[in-house]
């Protein structure tokens, strides 16, 4: 017979203990499956059917599934379970204990985003499959934090979800139905190497990339006048020219250099459009004679991601928090779950102020308006007659 999963407190405790950082640099890499397996044996006491997926090519890397209930077009509460890096030396209390003061909960991930797993699970308390006409599922990703690789495995094996989703990523309480995307491409440049005393020696790469620099700039200010969208703190598009890297000494002429740029596209932009629109402004730029130039991406990117005011899930985020949708300017596992064909909005109980760094915190104010709202959430697509009208 199905259980009780613990005190909600005590869910919280055990999240934050279990280490489960994600990054790029593999000496700072954790595996996230011990959250995973704590999640899935709550929500397993709960009654919920549970599944969960391995990651390929990630030991120790797992989504989880729970679903309560049958049917195709259910509410998904989501969240990823992992963490960035941290240095428990600038914090006032371990990261990996939760510690309460001052009203508030301290520790790695309880606002970016662990509280968030528990209080999804804590507003399903009591729930029985036979209470509801459409199903709730909880999923809990891995690696957010780095490559996503967890919502790209539910896309790859087309795993089927509800239609509906909440992603509690830390939006202050305030629902979001838009972020901006992301794109980090390298432009390469190759030329010659000789001797600096002539300059016909060589062909120096570092000439050829203050034209690219140039030419970049030119198009930032292009596209910030050409795209717009005041729902957003910064309403255009940003392109940062982040680092840069050339040559070994300066005696020699530059043979090589290096940048790396960041692209924060608007909802109704393009990762694909843009670069190939970068590939082709920079190549017409160079011209001939100033190196082989290379453009290509530092990772897959993400899009930016738009649910429609009118889409029932946005709705009834605005129902049950009094707030007017609006946007984001972090990225979330959104666009994914749109391509699996779900409406998505972004609403949680954490600040991204707090989020990704030294003595992270959540609000305990703010614990019990979430359990309203995730129980209201639920009542509408998953127990109502009407369910998700």
């Amino acid at each position: 017979m199905p259980g009780e999963p613990p005190p909600l407190r005590q869910m919280m405790e055990a999240l934050v203990a279990e280490p489960s950082i994600s990054a790029v640099e593999p000496e700072h890499d954790q595996p996230n499956r011990a959250v995973v397996d704590r999640l899935a044996q709550w929500a397993e006491d709960a009654g919920f059917a549970v599944e969960v997926q391995e990651i390929a090519g990630k030991p120790g890397k797992a989504n989880l599934i729970a679903t309560l209930g049958q049917g195709g077009d259910g509410l998904v509460l989501a969240g990823h379970t992992d963490t960035v890096p941290t240095t428990p030396a600038l914090w006032s209390s371990d990261p990996f204990r939760l510690d309460e003061r001052d009203g508030r909960l301290y520790g790695l991930g309880i606002c970016d985003m662990k509280a968030f797993l528990a209080l999804a699970l804590d507003a399903s308390r009591g729930l029985r499959p036979r209470d509801l006409r459409q199903p709730l599922i909880l999923l809990a990703t891995a690696d957010e934090e780095s490559d996503m690789s967890g919502a790209r495995a539910l896309l790859d094996e087309r795993v089927r979800l509800g239609r509906q989703a909440v992603i509690g990523e830390p939006t202050g309480m305030r629902p979001a139905r838009m972020h901006k995307g992301v794109m980090m491409e390298a432009v390469r440049i190759v030329g010659r190497s000789g001797h600096s005393s002539n300059p016909a020696l060589g062909i120096n790469a570092l000439d050829g990339m203050t034209v690219v620099l140039n030419e970049l700039i030119r198009w930032r200010s292009e596209l910030a006048e050409r795209y717009r969208n005041d729902a957003f703190n910064v309403p255009y598009p940003t392109l940062n020219l982040g680092s840069i890297h050339g040559g070994d000494n300066p005696n020699r002429i530059c043979a090589s250099a290096e940048l790396h740029i960041d692209i924060r596209p608007l909802p109704g932009m393009t990762l694909d459009e843009l670069r190939h629109e970068l590939d082709a402004r920079l190549t017409a730029a160079l011209g001939e004679g100033r190196g082989e130039l290379s453009v290509f991406p530092l990772f897959s990117g993400q899009e930016p991601m738009e649910t429609a005011a009118d889409a029932a899930i946005v709705r009834a985020a605005e129902r049950q928090t009094g707030e007017e949708a609006g946007a984001v300017a972090f990225g979330t596992e959104g666009p994914f779950f749109a391509r699996a064909g779900m409406d998505v909005v972004i609403w949680g109980p954490g600040d991204i102020d707090q989020a990704h760094q030294p003595d992270e915190y959540l609000a305990m104010d703010r614990i019990e308006p979430t359990l309203d709202g995730l129980r209201g959430m639920i009542r509408n697509f998953c127990v109502d007659e009407a369910a998700g009208a």
